[in-house]
């Protein structure tokens, strides 16, 4: 008989976007483990983008817990005036280039008084409806994946009613997250925030995050028993998927660009090609897929790149993967920040299994360049780096020019298959069930 796993996630399709794809990956082979998903989710979430195409991955059958949430954000929006159906961006996107005082009035609310999130209302009213239901309907073990961490706490809530052994699933660090310094916070705030993430990584069973270099962040935490499970790819999703040489020496990049990741010195080193070879500006198209920062656009401007670049804000994934399918280069920058070494968006995986050369902008030495050094996909420079930069577009561009060609997807990469990465999660829920 299957043994039964409570899933506590935020994203779920129809929501779109990177945070819904690893959960929705590891339900979808959990069943070929001997564990069977139940998924607990709002009824209502505010997300960025929906993405109905997401659905054919739910297991059929596969129960979907959804309850009401409330969340602040219609009150945001009347208060910085925007419109009651806009969508709220992630991670501190801005769309202009100065926030009014009611954007930064706004963040210091949310920073210091929605703590960890702006979810936190759902937490208790889970907490009691999840401990009530598992009465009736018992499973062998909860995993909660954040952010946003108030799931975190629900899960934390509900092991403390039931016993249930817990694994917590950190896609991102929680005060060790890029933007924590953007939040305004006070030492109030602060307090609570590392507070709160303490009890979490002392009360759960297992401690699971994407990266090494972010497992000895939380290490350093005091956190126990850290298990690096990365993201990964899907085969299901490359099938029929092909490379067709475009007549543009075209540069795609997929998911978000925010202000820490808007690669300034790629900019500049590409402004500098055009300056010095027409035929290279004539043969150029960048494709940015995903929603961009103010700063982007900005610098976009700036280096007289405008008719170079297409700026798609969202397509449904398959989409974007066939687009991406015709890419010359991917395009890779990681985040300026102080936690950059373990920064792996799982965009990489992607960018792996459509077998298109990558072009990383990042420390060299990070978790991000060892995965394509290790799979042999493609080259890293340095945030600062515009003569590398130079350099490596280059070699892209006369490889172009000659007729380049598929590589091949390397043995290592196989262990980045979804599939494969699923069976490390069960092997976890094993362990501590």
């Amino acid at each position: 008989m299957p043994k039964r796993v409570l899933i506590i996630t935020y994203y779920w399709p129809p929501s779109g976007g990177a945070g819904v794809q690893r959960w929705l990956k590891f339900v979808k082979y959990l069943p070929e483990y001997g564990w069977e998903p139940v998924i607990y989710t709002p009824e209502n979430p505010e997300v960025p983008a929906e993405d109905h195409s997401l659905d054919r991955d739910i297991p059929k059958g596969i129960e979907v817990i959804r309850t009401k949430i409330w969340e602040p954000y219609s009150a945001y929006k009347r208060f910085v005036g925007r419109e009651k159906d806009d969508k709220i961006k992630a991670g501190f996107l801005a769309e202009k280039k100065t926030p009014s005082f009611a954007e930064n009035v706004s963040v210091w609310i949310r920073g210091n008084f929605f703590i960890p999130d702006a979810r936190k209302f759902w937490i208790k009213p889970s907490v009691k409806f999840l401990a009530k239901y598992l009465k009736e309907n018992p499973v062998d073990a909860i995993v909660s994946t954040g952010p946003p961490h108030s799931m975190h706490l629900i899960a934390m809530g509900v092991k403390r009613k039931t016993g249930l052994p817990w694994l917590a699933d950190f896609r991102d660090p929680w005060t060790n997250i890029d933007f924590y310094h953007e939040l305004k916070l006070t030492v109030f705030g602060d307090r609570k925030h590392r507070k709160l993430e303490q009890q979490v990584l002392h009360f759960a069973d297992k401690l699971v995050t994407v990266s090494w270099n972010w497992a000895k962040d939380f290490e350093i935490l005091g956190a126990k028993n850290m298990e690096v499970i990365t993201n990964g790819f899907d085969p299901d999703d490359f099938k029929g998927i092909q490379y067709k040489k475009s007549a543009k020496f075209e540069i795609i990049h997929l998911g978000s660009l925010n202000k820490d990741r808007n690669p300034l010195k790629f900019w500049e080193a590409i402004h500098e090609l055009c300056q010095l070879d027409n035929n290279f500006k004539y043969a150029l198209k960048i494709t940015l897929i995903g929603q961009t920062d103010y700063s982007v656009i900005e610098a976009v401007e700036r280096f007289d790149l405008s008719d170079l670049v297409e700026k798609i804000d969202y397509k449904p994934h398959q989409e974007v993967l066939q687009i991406a399918g015709n890419a010359s280069v991917l395009l890779l920058p990681l985040n300026n920040t102080p936690h950059v070494s373990g920064i792996v968006p799982g965009k990489i995986f992607e960018y792996l299994a459509l077998k298109r050369p990558i072009l990383g902008i990042g420390p060299v030495d990070g978790d991000s360049a060892r995965i394509v050094k290790e799979c042999k996909a493609g080259e890293f420079a340095g945030f600062e780096d515009k003569e590398s930069l130079k350099l490596l577009v280059n070699r892209y561009y006369y490889d172009f020019i000659s007729g380049g060609h598929d590589q091949d997807l390397n043995p290592e990469a196989d262990k980045y298959s979804r599939k494969v990465l699923t069976g490390k999660i069960s092997d976890l829920l094993n362990e501590i069930r």
